[in-house]
């Protein structure tokens, strides 16, 4: 049986700080949240055919110093529109950088450890 969709699942300690990077940050729209204990724990997340899940991290909310986690890598329509609306919302962000494979990339890391890479083809 083929695939036809994959949705990540990102894991997160504090559901309400990482929605401010999804929501406001990247534009993302809450199709549906699930509390339990009066918390939030899940949310589906959706931006035109891009759809994520976050759920509240189970055990320690604190990531352990040798926790990888996910990458995500993001192709914006407009690098620096994008770069400038996250550090305008309080992200550290990298500078940009121009990759030997053809890549202009900026990172950011998340509240919760992951990395976001943010990159498109560089333009000569």
């Amino acid at each position: 049986m083929p695939v036809e969709s994959c949705i990540p699942i990102i894991p997160s300690a504090d559901l309400k700080k990482s929605l401010r990077l999804w929501v406001d940050g990247l534009e993302f729209s809450i199709i549906s949240e699930m509390h339990k204990d009066e918390k939030l724990s899940f949310c589906m997340l959706q931006k035109g055919d891009l759809w994520f899940m976050l759920n509240r991290r189970a055990g320690n909310p604190v990531k352990p110093d040798d926790y990888n986690g996910i990458q995500l890598y993001r192709a914006p329509k407009d690098i620096h529109e994008t770069r400038e609306r996250l550090k305008s919302l309080g992200y550290k962000v990298s500078e940009l950088e121009d990759r030997e494979y053809g890549q202009t990339e900026f990172f950011l890391i998340d509240d919760d450890g992951f990395s976001h890479c943010f990159g498109v083809p560089t333009q000569k």
